[in-house]
């Protein structure tokens, strides 16, 4: 897996401290960001996290680069609707030669691991021939049609392609182009950060806030599961770590 922070918002804090006074200043936007210094901005966004004021975040926004998941993951990526995706296409990208994630639970296991690559190569040369099969009854159509060789060659290619993708496993590896607001982040990370999320988008998770740490480490102070600034919401489902959880998450980043 890699996660890598492409874009932010410049100054992202200042912003935020300084679009927050402006709801209860008498001045303009420009002679309030005069007046903020790093002491101020932080001292101030302290407040607003105490205040529960949460709207001004929203004005911040941060661009990753995801690779290396599987798409199993990206489902439960976009529920979170309040975020732009764009992801690798299997419509147009040929992938006879996939990637794929193996879970670390059957990683671990010989058997286990050895079972999961013969059906990953199984799906390879099924796509394979599907695609070899789907060609050339495309291809002919689009010739009998009028098309010119080189574009019945592209277009077959591609119909070719997206029927043999049916047959891709969830573990495919995939890329992807996630671009949130802190707010959204901030929700996203209460969930996914969690340990009950499932394991890969755990990771994922994780990864992306040690990022956001980075370039806003005030924001994103108490980001983390929702047991870090609060009580457990799971209930009977809790991990029971609370104290160890609660630790990671504020050195999340230092190592």
């Amino acid at each position: 897996m890699k996660v890598s922070l492409l874009r932010y918002t410049p100054d992202g804090e200042k912003l935020v401290a300084s679009a927050a006074k402006l709801c209860y200043s008498q001045v303009g936007i420009e002679a309030i960001e005069e007046k903020q210094d790093d002491a101020a901005v932080e001292r101030f966004l302290n407040l607003l996290t105490d205040l529960g004021h949460a709207s001004p975040v929203e004005h911040i926004s941060f661009t990753f680069g995801i690779e290396g998941v599987a798409r199993t993951l990206t489902p439960q990526l976009v529920r979170h609707r309040i975020a732009s995706y764009s992801q690798q296409s299997q419509r147009y990208v040929t992938l006879e030669n996939f990637e794929y994630i193996i879970p670390p639970a059957i990683a671990e296991d010989e058997e286990a691991a050895e079972i999961f690559k013969k059906a990953m190569e199984d799906d390879r040369q099924a796509y394979v021939a599907l695609t070899e099969k789907l060609f050339p009854r495309h291809y002919d159509k689009l010739i009998k049609m009028g098309r010119k060789e080189s574009e019945a060659k592209r277009m077959a290619q591609k119909q070719a392609i997206e029927d043999a993708r049916y047959v891709f496993p969830n573990a495919c590896e995939t890329k992807i182009v996630v671009t949130m607001n802190a707010r959204s982040l901030i929700h996203f990370f209460n969930l996914r950060c969690c340990e009950r999320a499932q394991w890969e988008i755990r990771e994922m998770a994780t990864e992306m806030l040690k990022c956001v740490k980075a370039v806003c480490p005030t924001i994103f102070a108490n980001a983390g599961p929702s047991c870090v600034g609060g009580p457990c919401p799971e209930g009977a489902m809790t991990c029971g770590r609370i104290v160890e959880i609660r630790e990671k998450f504020k050195h999340l980043g230092e190592e």
